[in-house]
């Protein structure tokens, strides 16, 4: 499940959301993903599922956006030089 708190889907009914909001949103998001879950393989998910049907919402362009932009995977482990 990559949306596990419905906030992507959430965010896809509010109508005249803004692109802030959508943004704080997303950074939500991303944030309640769990451990070990690729980034950018539930942004593809999200996208594929929400944004085909609204590709004008502003969600669908930040879904966009961190696909081209995703950060890389996070690690428990901080390397030390």
């Amino acid at each position: 499940m990559t949306d596990p708190k419905g906030l992507i889907r959430e965010s896809y009914r509010i109508d005249g959301i803004t692109d802030a909001e959508c943004r704080s949103i997303l950074v939500d998001w991303a944030l309640s993903l769990p451990d070990g879950q690729d980034q950018k393989a539930a942004l593809a998910e999200q996208l594929a599922t929400r944004g085909a049907d609204s590709p004008d919402h502003p969600m669908t362009a930040l879904l966009r956006e961190g696909l081209e932009h995703s950060a890389p995977k996070r690690s428990g482990r901080r390397k030390r030089p």
